[in-house]
């Protein structure tokens, strides 16, 4: 082995690959990338700001400051002191959200909606006289007899958890107190001024983003987003399905880190409303909507998906489920409920039907396409009233990852490349100093590179540009010199970077084509052409088309809804009219699976030119 060997580490959830020596602490690797790990001691360990958790590879032994800092628990976790370990082998490491300085661009925007507020909990307000030595009847009892006179359904029903907190609820309420009711259940037993809390989920496989609504008024109380904390253990549902699979206890890890990080977002939207309306609390929450592709949706609920990864590919559930919080550990009202829509295939989940929900794609006298982008992009195609829907693996090079200087979507990527009087201009998130390259700016650079010439249509560097150079036999364009980025180094866009995005553009091709081509129409014929996602919401569409990524169609036929899985989450969180639509909707689906197509290959050819 060489005196100082070089390992490669693979930051996560901020999606960034970096070459360091054994000399280096990660820290020092971290902020060497562009990556802002918080590190208030200026790294000499006597803080616990730059917490780390190793995921896979090995560390250099546990320092003193580290023994003081953690407790047993957190070690055996994996959590370390970015400033104290230096790399043994190549890593995987997960960068805790607290640790990170600078917040990544996480979508949690969506269409503005009108919504008939139809919810499956409701409040009764009840006075209950006051157990004495004279009136010796049970809590329940009493809580019973007074729900019977509101004229609600018997019979009442408590589970354990709302057993197990009723008497205490009772007494330091004075006996006046607001039930949650979800049909004849006893969700919850509040104080009166509680408000009715849901909470909407879309779980994708990259980015978490949650909503929590007013279930009287329907209003948005606080929204926030988060990365899925999976993406340590697998960047792509085929890699955290083989995860599950091969470690013990794997599928629950997988679980529980997710589980874990909402429980962080619900507490953290519940203090962004407690600072402007008083006390709000994680039990007032009484409903909650999840959505996501199927194996998120059998990984959130603790469902087998092993099959998911073998032919013929087929979910564990496709209909609708409802799940108590409380056995999944969701800390919100004791005995709520998790509504999850149904599954349309073992690629296409509750997230794609949410979408469709949300957009109103059926049912249409129009000829529209709708997809969701993302490290699995699901796609549907409604012509003649009919719907059929397909999945592709366009892998996570959209999200910045694989991609040499890429980054996901934070302050410093480059997020638009642009030709301006012949040259190529470059804008990044919050207008900082470039260090990196997301998604959308990725693919801007190779529609502009295929523009000015420094590309042709395979994707080969053309020698003759002069910003194309060439290093250990390798074509790359220098996009940012090392004089300007702001990180003093290059940033780059190699043939690498050009292969990953042409994969990925081209599985979504595939896809479209794949479904126009069953409906017996071409793609002049689409009407409406809606995209939505995280990375849908930045995608600079005209470039999409340009690399061949969407058919060339007038701009005025696309939209960009942003997240509509998340909006469509919300639609089923305050309506069980959505709910009923959603089940019709997955049921109107026919599905076509690209892996058995029979223009496939074909058709995949055609798309990876540029």
């Amino acid at each position: 082995m060489p005196s100082n060997p070089e390992f490669i580490i693979n930051f996560q959830p901020v999606g960034k690959r970096v070459t360091v020596s054994a000399t280096d602490t990660i820290l020092n690797a971290a902020q060497g990338a562009g990556i802002d790990i918080a590190s208030i001691c200026g790294g000499v360990g006597i803080c616990d700001s730059c917490r780390i958790r190793l995921v896979e590879g090995e560390l250099s032994e546990l320092t003193l400051e580290e023994q003081a800092v953690f407790s047993d628990k957190e070690i055996k976790s994996g959590f370390r002191l970015a400033c104290q370990v230096y790399p043994c082998s190549n890593l995987v490491v997960e960068i805790p959200p607290e640790s990170l300085t600078a917040p990544q661009r996480l979508q949690i925007e969506g269409q503005s909606q009108i919504i008939e507020i139809d919810p499956a909990v409701i409040p009764i307000e009840l006075n209950i006289p006051q157990a004495t030595i004279n009136d010796l009847r049970a809590d329940t009892i009493r809580v019973r007899e007074n729900i019977s006179n509101e004229g609600i359904e018997l019979p009442i029903n408590f589970s354990q958890s709302v057993l197990e907190n009723i008497s205490p609820q009772l007494r330091m309420n004075d006996w006046h107190v607001k039930l949650a009711m979800r049909r004849s259940a006893v969700v919850a037993i509040l104080p009166p001024h509680a408000p009715l809390l849901g909470l909407a989920v879309d779980v994708g496989t990259t980015k978490l983003a949650a909503y929590l609504c007013n279930l009287h008024s329907g209003q948005i109380l606080a929204k926030a987003g988060a990365m899925n904390p999976q993406t340590s253990f697998g960047e792509d549902v085929i890699s955290r399905i083989s995860y599950s699979n091969n470690v013990s206890d794997g599928r629950k890890i997988l679980q529980n880190r997710l589980i874990e990080t909402l429980n962080q977002v619900i507490q953290g939207v519940c203090a962004q409303v407690s600072q402007n309306n008083g006390d709000v609390r994680p039990e007032y929450i009484v409903e909650a909507v999840v959505v996501g592709n199927t194996a998120m949706h059998h990984l959130f609920a603790g469902l087998p998906v092993y099959q998911l990864g073998m032919a013929p590919y087929v979910p564990a559930v496709s209909e609708s489920l409802v799940i108590d919080a409380d056995r999944i550990g969701l800390n919100i009202a004791p005995g709520a409920k998790i509504f999850l829509p149904p599954n349309i295939a073992g690629y296409v989940g509750a997230d794609h039907v949410a979408m469709l929900l949300a957009t109103n794609l059926w049912p249409s006298s129009k000829t529209k396409i709708a997809l969701d982008i993302g490290t699995n992009t699901e796609i549907s195609l409604c012509h003649d009233d009919q719907l059929i829907a397909c999945s592709c693996a366009s892998g996570p090079a959209f999200e910045g990852a694989h991609i040499k200087a890429g980054m996901r979507a934070a302050p410093g990527a480059i997020e638009r490349v642009q030709i301006i009087d012949g040259e190529l201009r470059i804008q990044t998130i919050d207008i900082a100093a470039p260090i990196g390259i997301c998604g959308s700016g990725i693919l801007d650079a190779i529609a502009c590179l295929r523009h000015v010439g420094a590309l042709d249509h395979r994707g080969t560097f053309h020698s003759t540009h002069p910003s194309v150079r060439d290093v250990n036999n390798k074509k790359e364009f220098v996009l940012v010199d090392h004089f300007n980025s702001g990180n003093g180094q290059d940033i780059v866009v190699t043939r690498q970077d050009v292969n990953e995005i042409q994969l990925a553009k081209g599985a979504i091709r595939t896809g479209i084509d794949a479904l126009l081509e069953t409906a017996g129409i071409e793609a002049d014929e689409i009407e409406e052409f809606i995209i939505a996602g995280a990375f849908g919401t930045y995608i600079n569409i005209p470039s999409a088309m340009a690399i061949g990524m969407f058919p060339s169609l007038p701009i005025e036929r696309f939209q960009q809804v942003g997240n509509a899985a998340g909006a469509g989450a919300r639609q089923m969180l305050l309506s069980l009219k959505h709910r009923a639509k959603a089940e019709e909707i997955a049921k109107q689906v026919s599905y076509v699976e690209l892996s058995t197509y029979p223009n496939f290959s074909n058709l995949f050819s055609k798309s990876l030119f540029i």
